[in-house]
Parts: structure tokens; sequence; C-alpha cells
């Protein structure tokens, strides 16, 4: 058996940054890596320019997400339905003023940035401790219950609508997904690290430890229950 400690994100507004050069930045439609990581370090006091305890952090943990969008329906044929569907992704307007070019200059003049958003969207997250994990799963957990900076979903913008920590201690579990079958509520779209399908996606958001903002790539595997 396993330990997996569950979090909880829900909030009216998320934004999980894709790849951008200022004047549009789009949003992944599940929480990213690099995004989870940043709201781990966030409860534990971790400074952005601490590279090392972040990247300390980012080796210690595997991390499986559960979209729950429309799993709270009392109507099974609903539930169904609205389970397929992805979370609503709106565009909000900015006038930046000395945005980067692609190059790397500075442009004199304002850039209007687009920035993207899901609205009414709810992940499940199942968080497993690695071997040799300089911070373990009580660590951040109890960070999670009395955080050091104030968390958010991705953006200083989009503040929690509840705790972060769905249980206070870890559950056991054979694996991530009979871990998250445990936690109402069951049925949605699984993104989890280990393969625990034949339906792998790559994605490039492992930060690296870097004073810049530079990623990775990886492989993440899409689990859904049959019929889903």
């Amino acid at each position: 058996m396993r330990s997996f400690l569950i979090l909880r994100l829900d909030g009216p507004m998320q934004s999980w940054g894709l790849h951008s050069f200022e004047d549009y930045r789009p949003t992944n439609h599940f929480p990213t890596r690099s995004g989870l990581i940043g709201l781990f370090g966030a409860c534990l006091g971790i400074e952005r320019a601490d590279q090392d305890r972040l990247s300390a952090l980012n080796k210690s943990v595997e991390i499986a997400i559960r979209d729950d969008q429309g799993l709270d329906s009392g109507n099974r044929d609903e539930l169904v339905a609205s389970s397929e569907k992805s979370p609503q992704v709106a565009t909000d307007f900015h006038t930046v003023l000395q945005a980067r070019k692609v190059g790397g200059r500075v442009n004199r003049y304002p850039v209007v940035s687009r920035r993207e958003y899901l609205f009414d969207a709810r992940f499940t997250i199942a968080i497993g401790e690695r071997a040799g994990a300089q911070f373990n799963l009580e660590r951040i957990a109890k960070a999670a219950q009395h955080p050091c900076f104030t968390p958010v979903l991705g953006r200083r913008s989009c503040p929690l609508a509840r705790p972060l920590l769905e249980t206070t201690k870890p559950i056991e579990a054979a694996d991530v997904i009979a871990a998250l079958m445990r936690v109402e509520p069951v049925g949605g779209t699984i993104y989890a690290e280990e393969p625990v399908s034949d339906q792998p996606l790559g994605l490039r958001d492992v930060p690296r430890a870097t004073p810049f903002r530079q990623f990775d790539q990886r492989l993440i595997y899409v689990h859904r229950e049959a019929g889903k």
C-alpha cells in the first residue's frame, strides 16, 4: 500500500499558464506541474528565488489530477454528459508596459495582453511521496493547513473558495487511481504521472532549477472510466 495526500482546488477562477511571450497567456485545462509546485512552495514558505528548495520540492512528489467538472450532479445522465466537458475558458485583457519581444528585447510601446482563465473549475489532487523526499507528505499537509504565503490557483487574482486539504492525513491505497476512487466525487478524467493507462500525453511543464522560467518535458497518462 502507498500513501497519498489529497488536496482540493476550487475557486471562481483558475489559470495554469502555458508557454507565452507576454501578449498572449493561455491556460492549460488542468493544473500544470510547475503551477502546483509553486502552490505547494507558497504554502511551505519557499521564496520564488530559492531554486534549491523549489528543486528539492519538485523532486519530492508525484502528482495526479482529477477533473471534477460536473461530478456533483444528482442525475446520472447529466453527470456523464457534464463530466465530458472542460471548464469554461474566458479571456481578460491587460495593457502591459515594457513587454519583451520574442527575441528578448523590450518593446517601448504598450502591448495589450490576453490572459485566459478557467471559470467554475474544480480539481482533486493526489500527491505521492518519492523515495528520499526532502519534503514528505506530513510536511506538505501541515503547510497546506497553515500556509506561510497565501496560496492561489495559478495567479494572484485567483483565490481559493475552500481550504486546500481534503484529508488531514494521507490515505492508503494500492495506487493513485484507487486513492482517488476513495474521494468523492468519483468518475472524472485523471491525469497521472504513473502509467495508469495506454494514453500518454506530453507536456512541457516541469520547472528547471534556474533563475529563468524554463521547463522540461514529461509524460502524463490519461485515465477515464469505461463509458466516460
